[in-house]
């Protein structure tokens, strides 16, 4: 494609290799796309496409194993392939800069949030120290942060996830950069936050005429943001044009079944449960508080959880959702009795947990299950996934044989090889690793399944098998489920019934199919407003084409 010397950024047949051991010979082999002053460019595409390594390549920030052999990148017409390694440092801030996936281990935790921000002054600016500190309280008001004093002297971890993003964007745009590269900045983010983070970037540039490089694999965040879209598969650029275009008619087979695994708000028609389905779960008033204290005295009292009564039969899924810090995972920890509620009555297939000694408890541990967030950090990396299968069921008793036995049976339930029961995590994929996490979770023979969060950090489509995996298990175990997400796409398409929280407490109660027609509480309904590419009318569905 011709590129436009007046281009921000211009990436021509860029091809970077991999090293030798590696599954395919590039990481990114004959790739070009460009970047106009205040135009937005999505790199879309699954785990391993190569949308970071372009990313960093651009910035200078390769690993030494990854060698660019062949093609050109240009910022504003300047060469970055073969600068000094000083003249890219200088680049990156004061031409681009960059937005990580995760500020908390981006920032430096011991560093208060405007002095990182000043470093970057300090660095490349003669401003005076009064100069710069007026800059930095500028800089943060610009990117909406109250006030921007208490948000200087703070450190990260005295910031809400949100709050971090935008001292990141901040730092970034602090020498005003012609180019912004975002790398999947929102992933981790409520839906609200979210959208407040998108606008804020959309705002940004638009009056900066700052080029941005957004990457991410959420495709309502590029119906949102994006000007133009790049589709990679396995290193290669199988689709590039207009965001309307890209999404409402993808040409590529890739694209088409990308988008077609997109979740929709329309939650799907489902076969109603039995009026005499069991109870498995019910929480009557359950209440949860914690307490700071000063010199032996009580100062504070945070409500996490407050008057939450909710209940799961046998075959159902609830959702809970809601923004961070809203109770959710609160909740479940009181479920499981990972912690101790404050008030309230929790009962498990009629069991009153909080009335049982530590024996009791022991058993009724197996009938509850939990599937977290990150499958890699929830596995333990020196022991082989068969390892981690069975060591639950040994635990109560079962007998290796049988364990074993049982846990093949799993792998081939979740749809993975047996034989990767001799494994270790790191040699599967992240959609793997969390189908070897369910099937330990199911090892136990559970009643209940709790899923905390357990799709977000998925691409799309491994995301769509996992959600659609997760519904077959459900549906053939006749298992109770407790879902967590912040994704309200998610949650139509697997839940039943949905809870939706808000500071600790449950807002609004029904089923999926009526709250999502028609919500009733305005804290639901403006969840449903922040969804980004709500409105958007998704192609690609490659049986309707």
């Amino acid at each position: 494609m011709p590129l436009d010397q007046h281009n921000v950024l211009s990436v021509k047949n860029l091809t970077i290799d991999l090293p030798r051991n590696a599954d395919r010979k590039h990481a990114v082999r004959d790739v070009s796309f460009d970047v106009a002053p205040g135009e937005v460019v999505c790199l879309v595409g699954e785990s391993g496409s190569g949308k970071s390594v372009i990313a960093f390549s651009v910035m200078g920030l390769l690993a030494k194993a990854l060698n660019v052999s062949a093609g050109s990148i240009e910022l504003e017409g300047e060469h970055l392939v073969d600068v000094t390694e000083d003249r890219l440092r200088e680049l990156r801030c004061t031409r681009m800069g960059m937005i990580f996936q995760e500020p908390m281990t981006a920032l430096n935790p011991v560093m208060r949030c405007g002095d990182q921000i000043d470093e970057v002054l300090q660095e490349h600016t003669k401003l005076s120290s009064d100069q710069r500190r007026q800059k930095v309280l500028d800089m943060i008001e610009q990117v909406h942060l109250p006030d921007p004093q208490r948000m200087y002297s703070s450190y990260p971890h005295q910031l809400s996830g949100g709050q971090r993003q935008r001292i990141m964007i901040a730092m970034a745009l602090i020498l005003e950069p012609v180019l912004l590269i975002a790398d999947e900045p929102t992933t981790a983010l409520d839906v609200t936050t979210q959208a407040q983070i998108l606008h804020l970037i959309r705002e940004l540039q638009s009056e900066k005429q700052t080029g941005v490089l957004f990457i991410t694999h959420d495709f309502g965040v590029v119906a949102e943001l994006g000007d133009r879209v790049a589709v990679l598969k396995q290193g290669e650029l199988v689709e590039f044009g207009t965001t309307r275009q890209v999404l409402s008619a993808p040409q590529h087979p890739y694209t088409q079944m990308l988008i077609s695994s997109v979740p929709r708000h329309e939650p799907p028609d489902r076969k109603p449960l039995a009026h005499d389905a069991p109870v498995v779960l019910r929480t009557e008033k359950l209440k949860k508080q914690y307490f700071s204290f000063s010199l032996g005295k009580r100062r504070n009292v945070v409500d996490a959880a407050v008057d939450i009564s909710v209940e799961i039969r046998k075959g159902e899924t609830l959702g809970v959702v809601g923004e961070s810090g809203s109770g959710k995972s609160t909740v479940a920890r009181c479920i499981t009795w990972l912690i101790e509620s404050t008030d309230g009555k929790i009962y498990l297939s009629g069991d009153n947990i909080a009335q049982l000694n530590s024996k009791e408890l022991r058993k009724l541990r197996r009938k509850v299950q939990i599937i977290f967030q990150d499958p890699y950090r929830s596995l333990n990396p020196r022991r082989t996934v068969g390892q981690s299968i069975i060591e639950g069921p040994m635990n109560y008793g079962e007998s290796k044989a049988d364990a074993i036995q049982h846990a093949r049976e799993l792998m081939e339930l979740v749809q993975l090889n047996p034989d990767g029961l001799d494994r270790y995590p790191h040699q599967f994929s992240g959609g793997q690793r969390q189908r070897v996490c369910i099937a330990r979770a199911l090892a136990m023979r559970p009643e209940l399944l709790v899923a905390d969060e357990a799709v977000s950090a998925l691409d799309v489509s491994v995301q769509a098998q996992v959600l659609t995996l997760l519904e077959e298990i459900r549906d053939r175990m006749q298992l109770a489920m407790l879902f967590i997400t912040h994704d309200l796409r998610v949650a139509a398409q697997v839940c039943d019934t949905v809870a939706v929280m808000s500071k600790g407490r449950v807002v609004e109660y029904g089923s999926a199919k009526e709250m999502f027609q028609n919500p009733q509480h305005e804290y639901t309904k403006a969840l449903f407003e922040a969804a980004p590419g709500r409105d958007f009318v998704f192609g690609g569905n490659p049986n309707s084409m």
